[in-house]
C-alpha cells in the first residue's frame, strides 16, 4: 500500500499570521507565496493564497555557496526559488 500527502492548493490566512509563519507551516520559502500569490505587503486574516506545487529539497544557504553551485544555473536557481537573491540563512529549494 503506497500513502500518498495531500498538499493544499489554497490557504485562509488566520489572524496573527505573518508571512514567514505561514511558509514555515508548508515548508516553503516564503519568496514563492510572494511570487505565486502576486503579494507587496504582509498578509491579511482571511485572505486566500495559493500554495505553489514544489518538488526538489529544501536546503539552507551557507557562506560562500553560489546559484550555480546550488542549482546548476542562476536561471534554475531563480525559476525554483522565484527570487534572483542569495544569502546566508536563506531557505531554498534545491
Amino acid at each position: 500500500m503506497k500513502l500518498s500527502v495531500i498538499v493544499p492548493r489554497f490557504y485562509r490566512v488566520k489572524r496573527g499570521q505573518t508571512l514567514s509563519a505561514v511558509a514555515s507551516a508548508f515548508s516553503l520559502p516564503p519568496c514563492l507565496l510572494v511570487r505565486e500569490n502576486g503579494l507587496r505587503g504582509e498578509l491579511r486574516p482571511g485572505q486566500v493564497i495559493r500554495l505553489p506545487s514544489c518538488e526538489g529539497n529544501f536546503y539552507v544557504v551557507r557562506g560562500g555557496e553560489s546559484k550555480s553551485l546550488l542549482c546548476g544555473s542562476p536561471a534554475r536557481f531563480e525559476e525554483k526559488n522565484g527570487t534572483a537573491r542569495l544569502y546566508v540563512g536563506q531557505r531554498i529549494l534545491l
